[in-house]
C-alpha cells in the first residue's frame, strides 16, 4: 500500500521520503572513510533522523497510552468523550491555524469541491473509529480495541487488492491469509466475531484509503480542522443533549474533571503534529515499523493497567496475528531493501 494509517485520525503519504530513501531528500551522502571525520551533509542527515525516530516514538507513545486518559475521564462515556474531544479539538486547531497563519490554507479546502467532500466523507468514517475505540476502552475491552490496530495493516493490504487493483506479492498474501485463520481463531475465543477490532480495522483502513485521495494538497492541521468543522454542529448538538438531559459530566465532576475533557483538544492534536515532524524526516520503511508501537502500548497498558483477562486461546489468536504481522514486516523490509540496491544501482549507472 502507498500510505501508512496511523491510530489517531491521519494517514502519512509516500511524499514523506525521498527518491534516496533519506528524509532529507536530493542525492545521497558521501560515505566517510574509516575512522575519518563524518561530511557535515551525513551528520545533518543523522540528526534529522533521530529527530525523526524521537518524534514518531512520541506520536506512537501517546496514541498508544490514551487509554489511560479515557480510564481517567470516568465517568464520562464514549459518547461525551467524543464530543468534547470534536470540539475541543477544533478549538485548538483554531489556535494553531491563527499562529501559522494559515487560513488562507483552509478557505481553499472548502472552496475545492473535492478536497471538502472527501475531508467530509473521511469526518465521518473517524468518528466511527473514535466511537468505536472509545466505547472499547471505557467498557472494559481494551485488549480487542488494540487488536483492531494490529489487523489494520492486513485490511490496507486487502483495500489495495480490491479498490486500488494492487498486486500482492506471495508474502502479503500469506500474511492475508494468516490473519483470516487470526480472526477466526478469535471468533472461538470470544464466541462472536470480535466486533469492535474489525470496526476498528475496517473504518480506520478506510480512512486512510479516503484521506489518500487528498494527498498533498492540505496539511495535517487543515485537515483535521476541516474534519472537526463537520462533525462539530452534531458534537456541540450532542453535548447540549447531554447537559439538559443530566447526563454530561463535563460540569459536574469538579474542576479537575472539567479541564481534563477541554485538554482533549491538546491530547488530540499534539501527537498529530509530532507524526507530521516524524514522518518529514523518516522513510516510509521507517514509519511503518514504528506504527505497531501504539498497539504494542494498548496492549500492555489492556494488561497491567486495566488487568483485562487473556485466555489460552484468545493469547493464540493475538499469537497468530503478530505472526501475519511479522511476515508483513519481513515483505516491507525485503522490497525496501531491493528499492534501495536498484537506486544505488542506477545511481552508479
Amino acid at each position: 500500500m502507498g500510505y501508512v494509517p496511523i491510530p489517531d485520525g491521519t494517514f502519512s503519504s509516500p511524499s514523506v521520503s525521498s527518491p534516496s530513501g533519506s528524509a532529507l531528500g536530493g542525492t545521497a551522502s558521501p560515505v566517510p572513510a574509516a575512522g575519518g571525520p563524518k561530511p557535515a551533509g551525513l551528520k545533518a542527515v543523522d540528526k534529522e533522523t533521530t529527530a525523526g525516530v524521537l518524534f514518531g516514538i512520541g506520536a506512537y507513545g501517546l496514541w498508544g497510552l490514551l487509554p489511560l486518559y479515557f480510564f481517567v475521564l470516568m465517568p464520562a462515556g464514549a459518547v461525551e468523550i467524543v464530543a468534547n474531544r470534536v470540539v475541543w479539538s477544533l478549538i485548538f486547531c483554531a489556535l494553531l491555524i491563527t499562529v501559522t497563519r494559515s487560513w488562507p490554507a483552509l478557505a481553499g479546502a472548502f472552496r475545492d469541491r473535492s478536497v471538502f467532500g472527501t475531508l467530509a466523507i473521511a469526518a465521518a468514517l473517524i468518528a466511527v473509529n473514535w466511537l468505536t475505540y472509545t466505547y472499547g476502552v471505557t467498557t472494559g475491552q481494551a485488549v480487542e480495541a488494540s487488536l483492531g490496530y494490529f489487523i489494520n495493516p492486513l485490511v490496507s493490504v486487502l483495500l489495495g487488492v480490491f479498490v486500488l487493483k494492487e498486486k500482492l506479492r506471495p508474502l502479503q498474501w500469506a500474511a492475508v491469509g494468516i490473519g483470516f485463520v487470526a480472526v477466526a481463531v478469535l471468533t472461538v475465543s470470544y464466541g462472536k466475531l470480535p466486533w469492535i477490532a474489525l470496526t476498528l480495522a475496517v473504518s480506520f483502513g478506510l480512512y486512510g484509503f479516503v484521506k489518500k485521495r487528498v494527498g498533498p494538497k492540505v496539511d495535517a492541521v487543515t485537515s483535521l480542522s476541516v474534519e472537526t468543522m463537520v462533525l462539530a454542529p452534531l458534537a456541540a448538538a450532542t453535548m447540549v443533549f447531554l447537559g439538559v438531559s443530566g447526563a454530561a459530566t463535563l460540569a459536574s465532576q469538579g474542576p479537575g474533571h472539567f479541564w481534563l475533557l477541554v485538554a482533549s483538544g491538546v491530547i488530540t492534536a499534539v501527537p498529530l503534529l509530532f507524526f507530521g515532524a516524524s514522518a518529514r524526516r523518516l522513510p516510509m520503511t521507517t514509519i511503518g515499523l514504528l506504527q505497531y508501537f501504539a498497539p504494542v502500548l494498548q496492549f500492555v497498558v489492556a494488561l497491567l493497567v486495566f488487568k483485562e483477562a487473556m485466555t489460552t486461546d484468545r493469547w493464540i489468536g493475538f499469537g497468530v496475528v503478530w505472526l501475519a504481522l511479522l511476515v508483513l514486516t519481513v515483505d516491507m523490509l525485503r522490497t525496501a531493501r531491493k528499492k534501495s540496491v536498484a537506486r544505488k544501482l542506477v545511481r552508479t549507472s
